[in-house]
């Protein structure tokens, strides 16, 4: 299991390699919540995927994803927000191990 660093800015993108995938990882919050796209190689794998609590964001492997995502709480049990990103809520990059 990996941490995902992030700022605790209501929109931001990233890249990364996780798994031996070329990603890009987009976070936003809006009104109804904290959002996520991820796209490996340009192309997407999940978009606009609301953001809870300890919910793996791709779940399914027909999408071709190796591994998976989610959120964590450090502190509870909420759902993230924008200004906890980085060290309230942390992006957990989940290993194919993991699951």
């Amino acid at each position: 299991m990996l941490t995902i660093p992030l700022q605790a800015t209501p929109s931001q993108s990233l890249s990364a390699v996780l798994g031996g995938q070329n990603c890009q990882i987009n976070v936003y919050q809006k009104s109804t919540g904290m959002y996520l796209d991820l796209y490996v190689s340009n192309s997407p794998i999940i978009t606009a995927t609301i953001c809870l609590d300890r919910v793996r964001l791709v779940r399914e492997t027909y999408l071709g994803f190796i591994g998976d995502l989610a959120f964590a709480d450090t502190q509870g049990t909420s759902d993230p927000v924008y200004t906890g990103l980085g060290s309230r809520f942390v992006l957990l990059y989940l290993e194919a191990s993991d699951l």
